[in-house]
């Protein structure tokens, strides 16, 4: 059986950002775009241009900036947002119009209010207006699997004759189940008469754990594009895991003769860089990219994977991008080991980033004995993540103890004014979140506090994930230091200064 190839069109940056909390800075969409490149997915969907200035210019800059995936932009079926979409593609090399309209009639009863003709209509305006703008238009049938299916075909069919050239199947809600989406997928590849070229494409949701399962099932059906996320983000459940569709299909080549271009080595960096930005860490235990995904502790494992890692390894770590030797550097290392080390972990740097990223790592060698790979992932992905910081830490003392009352005195500079705050707490925490609360003016409320020590030992470098929610906006932060009140501190400034960029924003959602 000849082996064919999968598109992977990875939406972290759009559907995967909607998650609550995972909202990323301009700068953070950038940079986690080009990491998306190294990673070699086919399309990268930037964003949903008309639903803030900021969505705007992350994918006009991702168009100007990020080469090889095609950049997609994301649009509803009305001409302001089209247009709007087409204007901020315009830098793009090579670029797509994704527009988008439901064809479940609960969703065209209560939600659009809309007749089946009239969104026919508007498909036909849409698909047609978005061809003028683009050569590659996609189409998509929000909430695919609670339609009917002869007037899902009929819809499809429209967008095929205005020029669209990727149909894309939606499980929005999360709905279906494999043998029912495959018998979905088979029925459309059956009705529709698509000209050479044209791709059937699926975004599935994990709201049943699903996601995966469902958009395999598509692919085996004649699905030849999946809309997938990095550590499978996304609105409630989450979407499919991009890790997981591409190393089933690379590890199951004798079930699913499939291939993908994705660059598996880049998936753990991938997985990594995603956790820093949105300050959610994966849950140990998940597939491919969980620190106990090539953990074994059974002795019966153990002993299997000593005399030959295939008894209880279908994949090898090193497959998917993650060290195997994690104890890799010290005070004494050198700056061509440590550079050597950032391209083993997908992180290369050169010129004043290396520098400063080599700077940082003895400064952090002076405190810490050993320095691990999850210590240098933490340490370079600080480096230059401040670009829309309004609220920068100066200075944290902080007195604690069993017979003296915890107080905190903290120095903030604020646009080039330096703030200074003095406050008691019931413990160090407590003291330093008074007082940045009283230097920043957040009013808002701590909605969760988490600490993890990035390595086991003493000296290790301490994680904090703060969730803090002001009118509305849940945003997350996170802050990495070998003294765990200055993590802390760093956390609740860095969700602060997240709060600073989103007040401005206002999100659109779709399919």
């Amino acid at each position: 059986m000849p082996t064919e190839y999968i598109k992977i069109f990875d939406t972290t940056l759009r559907d995967g950002e909607q998650s609550p909390g995972c909202s990323m800075t301009l700068e953070e969409k950038v940079r986690m775009a080009h990491q998306l490149a190294k990673l070699n997915v086919d399309i990268i969907e930037a964003g949903f241009p008309i639903a803030s200035q900021g969505d705007f210019d992350a994918v006009h800059r991702i168009a100007q900036e990020v080469r090889g995936p095609v950049i997609a932009g994301l649009a509803r079926a009305t001409s302001g947002d089209i247009i709007r979409c087409a204007e901020a593609l315009v830098p793009a090399t090579k670029k797509r119009i994704h527009t988008f309209i439901s064809s479940s009639d609960i969703h065209l009863k209560y939600q659009f209010k809309k007749s089946r003709e009239e969104v026919l209509k508007d498909t036909e305006m849409a698909v047609g207006l978005a061809k003028k703008h683009a050569e590659d238009v996609e189409f998509s049938a929000m909430d695919a699997t609670r339609s009917d299916w002869d007037y899902l075909a009929k819809m499809f069919q429209v967008a095929i004759d205005c020029g669209a050239t990727t149909l894309n199947v939606p499980d929005t809600v999360g709905y279906t189940v494999p043998s029912e989406f495959f018998d979905l997928i088979s029925f459309l590849k059956s009705k529709l008469k698509m000209p050479s070229g044209v791709v059937l494409s699926v975004h599935c949701h994990n709201d049943l754990g699903l996601a995966v399962a469902n958009s395999l099932a598509a692919v085996q059906a004649g699905a030849r594009q999946v809309e997938c996320t990095v550590n499978g983000i996304g609105e409630r459940a989450g979407n499919a895991s991009l890790e997981e569709i591409v190393m089933t299909l690379n590890v199951r080549k004798d079930k699913m003769t499939f291939v993908t271009g994705v660059k598996t080595e880049q998936i753990y960096p991938s997985s990594k860089l995603l956790s820093y930005i949105t300050g959610i860490n994966v849950q140990p235990n998940k597939a491919i990219v969980g620190d106990n995904a090539f953990a074994h502790e059974s002795g019966i494992h153990q002993d299997g994977v000593l005399k030959h890692e295939l008894t209880y390894e279908i994949m090898t770590p090193q497959s998917v991008g993650m060290p195997k030797n994690r104890l890799v550097l010290g005070k004494h290392s050198g700056r061509h080991a440590f550079r050597d080390r950032l391209v083993a972990l997908g992180m290369p740097l050169e010129g004043s980033a290396l520098e400063s990223a080599f700077s940082a790592f003895k400064d952090l060698s002076d405190r810490k004995k050993n320095i691990y790979d999850e210590d240098i992932i933490a340490l370079v992905e600080g480096q230059g993540m401040g670009e829309t910081e309004k609220f920068r830490l100066e200075s944290l003392h902080v007195v604690s103890g069993n017979r003296t009352t915890p107080e905190a005195i903290v120095e903030v500079m604020t646009e080039g004014n330096l703030k200074k705050d003095v406050q008691q707490g019931d413990g160090p925490v407590d003291a330093v979140f008074k007082a940045l609360r009283k230097i920043t003016g957040f009013e808002g409320s701590l909605d969760r506090y988490h600490v993890t020590a990035i390595t086991g030992d003493t000296d290790a470098q301490g994680e904090v994930f703060v969730t803090l929610t002001d009118k509305g906006k849940t945003v997350r932060g996170s802050g990495a230091h070998t003294d765990i009140i200055m993590a802390s501190a760093i956390a609740f400034l860095s969700a602060i200064n997240r709060l600073e960029y989103y007040q401005a924003r206002q999100g659109v959602r779709g399919i």
